[in-house]
């Protein structure tokens, strides 16, 4: 069987689990934890020398990178996947794809920022968040956020039309990780959150709410690392991202 290496933590990790649950795409869960250092295991180094998740093992097979597992599943599992996950249509693909391209260093990376500054700052910096530090990735977010309602939905019921696709999918756990400290990234913002809605209806509420238990009880995140061996490790690592 298929093995899926995964941290509910990560979002990409998300995207990934939900699509294969929501599709009923047979896989082992393998877990990863991030937070205690496991990727960088002897056992998870020889799966992955990116040492990062998600990872995908199918036979010999290892492929690593959230997006090109989601377009490897769907195109092993064609023949169960509706078309309109990620469309065979040219253009419809190249939105999907656009979107994709855009959400790494934009809404994925605004998002993680606040989370990571959020949860972890305190312990990784042993100081304060500065207010103009956390400022300017609060902004930074709600700039991301505009660009998604107004270029990517426009008003439409899904970032491709009327059908959901991987892309809301991997919008919607991104925006869903800085929920996880506190901040609701869809406050204010009532088309955003009909478009939440649709999305949750579309996999399922209780698969989403499974797939995201571990990040609404992140609150004990910064202890946990700190309790773990790796944590002098992963402390440098850290800092370099904070500075």
């Amino acid at each position: 069987m298929m093995e899926l290496y995964l941290d509910l933590m990560s979002p990409p990790c998300r995207s990934v689990f939900l699509f294969a649950r929501a599709l009923r795409i047979p896989f082992e869960f393998k877990v990863v934890d991030l937070a205690t250092g496991q990727q960088y295991s002897k056992e998870f180094g020889d799966i992955s020398i990116v040492r990062k998740v998600p990872v995908m093992k199918d036979g010999s097979f290892i492929l690593t990178e959230s997006t090109a597992i989601l377009e490897y599943l769907v195109q092993k599992y064609s023949g169960s996947v509706a078309d309109h996950w990620f469309p065979a249509d040219l253009q419809q693909r190249a939105r999907v794809n656009e979107y994709l391209s855009w959400q790494h260093m934009n809404l994925r990376a605004h998002c993680s920022k606040v989370f990571l500054l959020r949860a972890l700052y305190q312990i990784v910096m042993d100081s304060e968040i500065p207010k103009e530090t956390m400022d300017f990735a609060v902004e930074n977010v709600k700039q991301s956020l505009n660009l998604l309602e107004e270029k990517f939905l426009q008003g439409k019921p899904f970032i491709l039309g009327d059908k959901i696709s991987v892309a809301d999918v991997v919008a919607i756990v991104e925006i869903m990780q800085p929920f996880g400290t506190g901040f609701d990234g869809f406050e204010g913002r009532p088309k955003l959150i009909v478009w939440r809605d649709r999305v949750k209806k579309e996999l399922g509420e209780k698969l989403f709410e499974e797939a995201h238990e571990a990040l609404m009880k992140s609150s004990n995140m910064p202890q946990k690392l700190k309790n773990s061996g790796n944590f002098a490790q992963l402390k440098p690592i850290l800092q370099k991202f904070f500075r």
